[in-house]
């Protein structure tokens, strides 16, 4: 079936036995030509940007960054379809809710792959794009339900995990975000909504309309108009605060 079409593929999953029988199952598909295998979500991202393959096989839980992670840094980027491998059925569930691809589950069952490969390759014949799919299933799935602990960072091909833990505060710029910690600053695509929604509200408020801001990073706040504040961060950051963050923060610290 399709043995006239080339279909360019990654294995990205950290399991040696998964990719050997990835591998082995893959005989049975003479049109998929399978590029590299990668062992992290690092390099699985990486090597998308540079190879652009047609299909992947996505590990969701791997060492480092995970799987939906990975997709994120690839917003923007021409994606390909999705396979997903797991153990874990609630992420398997969940992103077979959202994507327009398929999942496998661990351990992985020649018939059931069968099908999955199947599918992926008359999406591609009929050339249907997954972006809009993956971008909501990726939203969706950070977080898995529980607050994010961590930001994953693509800058050129460079990778940065920074950990809530050293957030001082994020600043909406365009469709963008400046992630602010005490040593530096990065520029991430995405909302400010979505880390607004994202981030544990015990520890992060939304003050203006352009900062979330970490509450214990707050040194002072100072007026600054009749109804604006400034809020000075440990680093000397400044960060806009509105009448209604002001209202907000005056409520979360009881003065």
């Amino acid at each position: 079936m399709y043995m006239n079409t080339r279909i360019k593929t990654l294995i990205v999953e950290d399991e040696a036995p998964a990719r050997r029988l990835l591998q082995e199952f893959l005989k049975e598909f003479p049109g998929i030509e399978v590029l590299e295998e990668c062992t992290d979500g690092f390099e699985g991202a990486r090597r998308i940007m540079e190879l652009k393959p047609d299909l992947i096989f996505l590990d969701v839980q791997m060492p480092r960054i995970n799987g939906f992670e990975m997709l994120e840094l690839l917003r923007g980027e021409d994606m390909p379809l999705i396979i997903f491998t797991t153990a874990f059925d609630e992420f398997a569930i969940r992103s077979f809710e959202y994507n327009t691809c398929d999942y496998l589950l661990k351990p992985l069952n020649r018939e059931r792959f069968q099908k999955a490969v199947t599918k992926a390759l008359e999406q591609l014949k009929d050339k249907k794009s997954p972006a809009d799919d993956l971008n909501s299933m990726v939203d969706q799935a950070l977080g898995g339900g529980k607050y994010l602990d961590r930001i994953v960072i693509r800058s050129g091909s460079n990778i940065q995990v920074v950990y809530c833990d050293d957030l001082l505060c994020l600043e909406a710029s365009d469709d963008y975000v400046i992630v602010h910690t005490a040593a530096d600053q990065w520029v991430k695509k995405q909302t400010l909504k979505f880390y607004e929604e994202k981030l544990d509200p015990a520890e992060f408020l939304r003050v203006h309309r352009s900062f979330v801001v970490k509450i214990s990073a707050i040194s002072r706040i100072e007026p600054y108009s009749k109804d604006a504040y400034i809020a000075i961060l440990h680093n000397g950051l400044k960060v806009s605060v509105s009448k209604a963050g002001y209202s907000r923060l005056k409520e979360m610290l009881n003065f």
